[in-house]
This record gives C-alpha cells, sequence and structure tokens, in this order.
C-alpha cells in the first residue's frame, strides 16, 4: 500500500480522537464552566451534526480544488478547531472550536476517501479505504481511555493541545507523502451533483443510513443492557466497550478486504450477518459470556459494511465520486442519529433494555432488502454518460457483482 495511505489513516485517528476522547472527560468540563451535564453532552451532539453538515456543504465548496491542497487546508482548519478548543476560556468558545474541528470531519474522509482509492489499483480500493478508516477504528478503541487519562492527568485541555499536535504531524504528512492529483481529474461540481440523479447512489446512501442505524441503534444503549439486563457491574462497562472497539477495527480490515473481492456480495452478507448477531444479542443478554461474545462481533460486523459502503458509492459514481462520498458520510451520522432516536422510542415504549437491540436487527434486516434489491436492480444504474443505462465496465473489475 501507498505510504501515503498512512497519512491519511493518522488524520483519521487525530478526527476519532477529536470526536470520542472529550466523551469521558464531560464531567470535568461542566464543572470547569459551570454547566449541566446536558448541557455538556451538547459538545457530543453538536459535533455530530456539524460533522453532517460539513460531510455535504464543505464537501461541495472545495469538489473543484485540487483534492490533495483541501486535506491540507481541511487539517489546517482541524489544528485551529482544536486550539481554539485547548485554549476556550468558556464553554461558549469551546463548542464553537468543538464545531469548527468538525466541519472538518465529513469532509477529510470524503475527498480522503477519494484521494485514498485513487492511490491503488481498482482490486485495492477497499483496502485502501479500510486503512484510511483504520485511523478512526483505532480512535474507537482507544480514544475514550487515552482522552480520558490524559486529562485526568494534566488537565481536559492537554487532551486537546495532543490532538492539535496530531493534525500539525497529519498535515506535514500529507504535503510530504501524498500524491499531487491531476487537473484532468477534477470534475466541476454541476458533475458531482449529477450522479445524484441515479438510482444506486441512492440505495447506496439509504444503505449508510440503515447499515450504521442498525449498529447504533444497539450500541447507543448498550451500557443499559449490560448492567440491566447481562448484571455487569457498572465499572467494568469502559472495558467492555473497549472489547467493542477491539470488534471495529478488526471488521473494518476484513470488510474492506471482502468489498476488494465483490462490493454488493460482501455487504449482503454483512447485512444479513448483522441483523442475526443483533439479534441474538437480544435473545442471550443474560448470558455474561454470550454478551462478551456478541459485543465483539457486532462491533466487527457492524462496522465491516463501512469500506464496502463507501466503495459501493464511489463507484456508482466513478466519474464525480467527492460529494456522493460526501454524501455517504453525512449517510453514517443520519445512520447514527436516526438508531440512537429510534432505540430510545423503544425503551420509551417500555419495550426493555434489550428492544434497542431489536430496532437494530430490524434496521440491519431493512438493509440487506435494500442492498439485495439494489443488486438485483443494478444493470438499470446511469453510467458516467448520463443516456447510458448500462454499468461502466470498470465497476465490474472494481468488484461490484
Amino acid at each position: 500500500m501507498p505510504i501515503g495511505l498512512i497519512a491519511l489513516a493518522l488524520g483519521g485517528f487525530g478526527i476519532g480522537l477529536t470526536e470520542f476522547g472529550i466523551v469521558g472527560l464531560l464531567p470535568e468540563v461542566a464543572g470547569d464552566f459551570h454547566v449541566s451535564e446536558s448541557v455538556a453532552g451538547y459538545l457530543i451532539s453538536g459535533y455530530a451534526l456539524s460533522v453532517a453538515i460539513g460531510a455535504l456543504l464543505l464537501t461541495a465548496a472545495v469538489s473543484r480544488l485540487d483534492r490533495k491542497k483541501v486535506l491540507v487546508g481541511l487539517m489546517a482548519l482541524f489544528i485551529v478547531g482544536n486550539l481554539v478548543s485547548a485554549v476556550a476560556g468558556s464553554y461558549d468558545v469551546l463548542l464553537f472550536g468543538r464545531i469548527v474541528a468538525a466541519l472538518c470531519h465529513g469532509a477529510f474522509f470524503s475527498v480522503g476517501a477519494v484521494v485514498a482509492s485513487d492511490m491503488v489499483a481498482d482490486n485495492k480500493k477497499g483496502s485502501a479505504i479500510a486503512l484510511m478508516f483504520g485511523g478512526l477504528t483505532v480512535a474507537n478503541v482507544l480514544g475514550v481511555p487515552l482522552g480520558t487519562f490524559l486529562g485526568q492527568q494534566a488537565g481536559w485541555r492537554s487532551t486537546f493541545w495532543a490532538i492539535t499536535v496530531i493534525g500539525v504531524v497529519t498535515l506535514i504528512g500529507i504535503q510530504v507523502l501524498v500524491p499531487r492529483q491531476t487537473e484532468a481529474a477534477r470534475p466541476n461540481l454541476r458533475s458531482e451533483l449529477a450522479v445524484f440523479r441515479r438510482g444506486q447512489v441512492w440505495v447506496s446512501v439509504v444503505l449508510s443510513i440503515l447499515a450504521f442505524g442498525g449498529v447504533i441503534g444497539g450500541y447507543t444503549y448498550i451500557a443499559f443492557t449490560l448492567t440491566k439486563v447481562s448484571g455487569f457491574a457498572t465499572t467494568t462497562v469502559p472495558w467492555l466497550l473497549i472489547l467493542f472497539g477491539v470488534g471495529t477495527f478488526v471488521g473494518n480490515f476484513v470488510g474492506g478486504k471482502a468489498a476488494d473481492k465483490s462490493v454488493n456480495a460482501a455487504l449482503i452478507g454483512i447485512m444479513a450477518l448483522l441483523a442475526v448477531v443483533m439479534a441474538a444479542f437480544a435473545l442471550t443478554a443474560h448470558n455474561k459470556v454470550a454478551t462478551v461474545v456478541a459485543l465483539l462481533l457486532m462491533g466487527a460486523v457492524g462496522l465491516a459494511s463501512a469500506p464496502g459502503l463507501q466503495v459501493r458509492t464511489m463507484t456508482y459514481a466513478s466519474d464525480a465520486p467527492t460529494m456522493a462520498s460526501g454524501a455517504n458520510i453525512a449517510a453514517f451520522n443520519v445512520g447514527n442519529a436516526l438508531g440512537a432516536w429510534l432505540g430510545g422510542l423503544a425503551l420509551a415504549a417500555g419495550e426493555g433494555y434489550v428492544a434497542p437491540l431489536w430496532v437494530g436487527a430490524g434496521l440491519a434486516l431493512a438493509g440487506l432488502v435494500v442492498v439485495a434489491g439494489g443488486s438485483l436492480g443494478r444493470g438499470a444504474a446511469p453510467s458516467p454518460s448520463a443516456s447510458d443505462e448500462a454499468l461502466p465496465a470498470h465497476m465490474t473489475e472494481a468488484g461490484v457483482s
């Protein structure tokens, strides 16, 4: 794999730390700025909302520019956002810094996924994107414990200073290691937006919402399941969540390899397996051993879909992939919100603490129907020329079969 992918993965790691590293430090932040726990939580939800906005609007704004320069600029903005957070003298300034950094999140992965896939041959695109997302999955595993440990030892601001340093190293790495895009490879915004007339692009977006909604539908309320149903002590929950994170790390790379062979076939298998894992988790959550296994599998199977989802979207929009990639990143976050919302509704309805897992299983099953139907109808997907109804030959070469 090209060494430039390491720089992109480091950027993903830094962005993941920004998103998750503050989770364990909310009590300290709330105490310093004298705000309630719920208000402190806006630092998380506000970040997520900004990710979705940035994935679309900021990606659209830079779609005509050289992608390497865009990545460098995004990392510069990322550095500024975390620097503002590190020196924030008030809660409002800290929230502003979080929003600035979050705007880079979606656009970085949108543009970075295209750059990563352009660095390798068609049959390696899934693995290349998986490597870039690997930085994010490592942050999922280590972000909360590392961010919490550092913040507790040296103050919560130290976490943002550390992330700022990671941003600087990433910026230098991208500048030195990532190849520059050729002028001919840059489509205009009209071409980028035109891909949204293609049904298969929307199939990919809807599938991303359902896939991530399925995982997050169960994961958001997993602490209640672990303590109220499985009988684990509250103090063990963070370590169990690390187990989930380990699963996401493994699943991300396995999913990338599977996507290299056949994107649609991989996604059909993953969505079917995710529905089974979520349902089995709900049925066996009272058993501690089964819960540990199910938690690991939920992370592995859930995140195994990410590389394939990104490759599928970009393949069906291969002539103008940047905005489609941005829409897919936004779809991930919409799915996160949808899964959490539906899981919350199930709890509020008194369906019990395994109800969010059943919600996740239902969303995964819906995703299976969508991808299976989309795969059967792939011959109707528009080609890069708007008038041609057949798939371009290189889509088959890239594994869309």
